[in-house]
C-alpha cells in the first residue's frame, strides 16, 4: 500500500523538466559555485587565523575586495540554483523501496548531509551579510566547518553519480539525431512522466493508468533559463554594495555603497563600541613598543611625521567594499622610531570585544601603503571610522583594519 501510494505521488510530480540532464546542468553550476565559495572563504579564514609561517600577498591592493566580493556574490547566486536542483530531483524521495542496499543507504545519508549543510551554509551566510545572528553558535567557526562538510559530501556524491554525470554532461551525447533526449538508463533516476508505475497493482494501478500523463507545461529549457534569470536578479539587486556599476540596482542589499559618514559604511559605531570618551580625550596617546624602547605619540606628534597618501579599498567579510582615500603615517616609519623594522606587530584597540586586536604580519607591516590613518577622503577621521587613529592596509579584511588604536607592540 505504501509503495502504491508513493508511486502515485511520484507520477503526479513527474515533469519533462525533471530529467537527469537538468539535474546535471544545475549540479555542475552548483559544484563550481561551491568550490569558488570554498576557496575564497578559506582565503578569508586564513587571513584572520593564519597558519604558522604563512605569508600573504599585499598586491594587488584590491585582492581581498575581489575574493570576498566573489564569495558573497556567488554564494547569493547559489540560492536559486540550489532550490532549482532540489525541485528537479525531490520526486526521487518517493521511490519505493527507499533503500535497496547498504550502498544506497549511505548514498541517501550523504545526500541528506549535503543538502542540510548547503541550506544552513547559505542561510547563515546570507544572514551574516545583514549582520543578523539569531543563533547561539559562533558564525565564523560554524561556517568554516560546514564548508568542509559540503566539499567532502560533494566529492563523495560526484563519485557515486559519476556514470550519470558523464552520460548527461553534454547535450550532444544525450540526444538522438532529431535532438530528442535518449532514454534514461536504469538507476539514473528517471524523473520524467511514466505511463505505468512499476510494481503497482490493483486499484492504484488502474488509477495511474487512467491518469493523463502530465503535459510538458514546463520544459527543461524554461527551468534552466528561469533559474539563470533568478540568480542574475538576486546578484544584480544585491551586488551593488561592492560593484559600483550595479549600485543603482542595489535595492535588496543591506547597505548602500556610499552610505555612512565620509561616504563609507560603518559596521560598528563608536557608540556601539562605547569608545567616544576615550576617542575624544585630548590626552590620548598611541604607544609604540619595540624590543628595546617605546614611544607614546600624541595626535599632533603623528601629524608632524611624514604623511603618506594611499588609495585603498575597505572590504568587509559581509560582502561590502568601497574605495577610499587615506592619509596617515606609514607603519614602517613608526617601526623605525623604536628600531623594529621587518617585525610582526600586535595592534591593539581601546575598544573591547571581538577583534579588539589584530596581528600585522611582516609583509603588511613593511608595505609602504600600510598606514596608521588619520584622515579619510580628505577629512579628519570621523569617530565612527576610528578617530583618532586607525589601521589601514592593502589586501586585508576590514575586520582586521583595527579602529580606535591604543598601541602597536612588536611580537
Amino acid at each position: 500500500m505504501i509503495g502504491s501510494t508513493l508511486s502515485l505521488v511520484r507520477t503526479a510530480l513527474a515533469s519533462p523538466a525533471r530529467h537527469p540532464r537538468t539535474a546535471v546542468v544545475l549540479g555542475r553550476l552548483l559544484g563550481l559555485g561551491f568550490l569558488i565559495c570554498f576557496g575564497t572563504g578559506l582565503f578569508s579564514h586564513l587571513l584572520q587565523d593564519p597558519l604558522p609561517g604563512m605569508a600573504f600577498l599585499t598586491r594587488p591592493v584590491w585582492l581581498y575586495r575581489l575574493t570576498q566580493g566573489a564569495h558573497v556574490i556567488v554564494g547569493t547566486a547559489l540560492i536559486p540554483l540550489l532550490l532549482a536542483k532540489l525541485w528537479t530531483v525531490y520526486p526521487l524521495l518517493f521511490a519505493w523501496p527507499p533503500v535497496r542496499s547498504v550502498a544506497g543507504l549511505l548514498e541517501r545519508a550523504m545526500i541528506a548531509l549535503l543538502v542540510a549543510a548547503a541550506f544552513v551554509e547559505l542561510a547563515t551566510g546570507l544572514a551574516n551579510t545583514f549582520q543578523w545572528y539569531p543563533w547561539p553558535f559562533r558564525f565564523r567557526e560554524t561556517h568554516f566547518a560546514l564548508a568542509w562538510a559540503i566539499v567532502g559530501a560533494l566529492a563523495i556524491h560526484i563519485g557515486v553519480k559519476l556514470p550519470v554525470i558523464v552520460r548527461w554532461w553534454r547535450r550532444s551525447g544525450s540526444t538522438d539525431a532529431d535532438g530528442a533526449l535518449l532514454p534514461v538508463a536504469d538507476g539514473e533516476g528517471d524523473l520524467r512522466p511514466e505511463p505505468r508505475a512499476k510494481g503497482v497493482t490493483g486499484a492504484i494501478q488502474r488509477r495511474l493508468e487512467r491518469a493523463p500523463v502530465p503535459p510538458a507545461a514546463v520544459s527543461r529549457r524554461t527551468v534552466l533559463i528561469g533559474t539563470g534569470l533568478a540568480s542574475a536578479a538576486v546578484v544584480a539587486t544585491t551586488a551593488g554594495e561592492t560593484l559600483p556599476a550595479l549600485a543603482p540596482l542595489n535595492v535588496l542589499a543591506p547597505r548602500a555603497l556610499r552610505y555612512g559618514p565620509q561616504g563609507l559604511p560603518v559596521n560598528r559605531t563608536a557608540a556601539e563600541a562605547r569608545v567616544q570618551r576615550t576617542a575624544l580625550d585630548p590626552a590620548w596617546r598611541l604607544v609604540v613598543r619595540g624590543p628595546e624602547r617605546s614611544v607614546a605619540l600624541s595626535l599632533d606628534d603623528l601629524r608632524a611625521m611624514p604623511q603618506t597618501d594611499a588609495g585603498l579599498p575597505i572590504a568587509c567579510v559581509e560582502g561590502w567594499s568601497t574605495q577610499a582615500a587615506w592619509r596617515g603615517v606609514a607603519v614602517r616609519d613608526l617601526a623605525d622610531l623604536v628600531g623594529a623594522r621587518d617585525r610582526e606587530w600586535l595592534v591593539r584597540s581601546f575598544a573591547a570585544g571581538a577583534y579588539s586586536s589584530t596581528v600585522l604580519q611582516r609583509e603588511f607591516a613593511e608595505d609602504p601603503l600600510t598606514l596608521i590613518a588619520l584622515e579619510l577622503n580628505g577629512e579628519v577621521l570621523h569617530v565612527d571610522h576610528g578617530y583618532p587613529a586607525r589601521l589601514i592596509s592593502p589586501a586585508r579584511p576590514g575586520v582586521l583594519q583595527t579602529k580606535w588604536l591604543r598601541s602597536l607592540e612588536v611580537r
